[in-house]
């Protein structure tokens, strides 16, 4: 398929759309709204979920959850600045500021339902 500008401007607005539901959802501390972006076969890489539970690679929405709650009750400051985001193919990074002023990107794929189904954290 082509990309026209119809197109382009569709998935511009898919993007900063999703961007800003995700950084919405994880700044309001709502892991409910957090979630919903995600499949439930999610595949999810980060260093942190390695100190937290045991395993960098996080498998299932399930898995995700319990990984991202115990995140959220013991960081209750959590609080995340969007810096920039970034396009692309079939995949959106969304590089942001932490409560701790680290620099972090985050890169989400989608599957055809446009849910996220593979997602990896990466931390300066």
């Amino acid at each position: 398929m082509a990309l026209t500008e119809n197109s382009l401007d569709c998935l511009s607005r898919f993007v900063q759309t999703f961007a800003g539901q995700w950084l919405d959802a994880w700044n309001r501390h709502d892991i409910e709204a957090i979630l919903s972006h995600f499949a439930d076969d999610i595949i999810f890489l980060s260093p942190l979920a390695q100190q937290r539970v045991g395993n960098g690679r996080v498998i299932g929405i399930e898995a995700l959850r319990n990984y991202w709650s115990i995140g959220l009750a013991q960081q209750p400051q959590l609080r995340f600045e969007l810096d920039r985001v970034l396009t692309g193919y079939g995949v959106v990074t969304i590089c942001y500021r932490n409560h701790r002023g680290q620099s972090v990107a985050e890169t989400f794929e989608f599957n055809d339902s446009g849910k996220v189904n593979r997602a990896f954290a990466c931390y300066a």
